[in-house]
């Protein structure tokens, strides 16, 4: 489990850095988006390895008042603090985005298209 999740924040971690350097600001907003998710992931599986594994954070009637019979509750309101702020930084990105390319008239993050026959997909083939 432990090489599952280690692995799907390095694949979040690196698609998401990948995205950021990329040229279109669509791009870059996704790839804050995945950081921002493997982060989650990363904060939400350190907090497993706190004080209890397989307890509830809340407290109950009958069981003793100490911190090794309770699982550490800060990790998931972190976590579910995050997934918010991060919902509403995407919203907040995409409308800057659209205002942006209304401006602009392009989504390039310096407001520059590339050159004819300097993208990935051409060749360098002239029309």
């Amino acid at each position: 489990m432990e090489l599952t999740l280690a692995l799907a924040i390095g694949v979040l971690t690196g698609s998401g850095v990948w995205l950021l350097l990329r040229p279109r600001t669509f791009q870059v907003i996704m790839g804050l988006s995945l950081i921002s998710y493997a982060v989650n992931l990363f904060i939400f599986s350190m907090g497993r390895l706190g004080l209890a594994t397989g307890k509830e954070p809340v407290l109950q009637a009958g069981v003793p008042q100490d911190l090794a019979h309770y699982t550490d509750p800060m990790p998931q309101a972190l976590v579910l603090t995050a997934i918010v702020i991060g919902f509403a930084m995407t919203a907040l990105f995409l409308v800057v985005l659209l205002a942006s390319r209304g401006l602009a008239g392009t989504d390039h993050v310096d407001s520059a298209e590339p050159p004819e026959g300097d993208g990935p997909d051409d060749e360098g083939l002239a029309p």
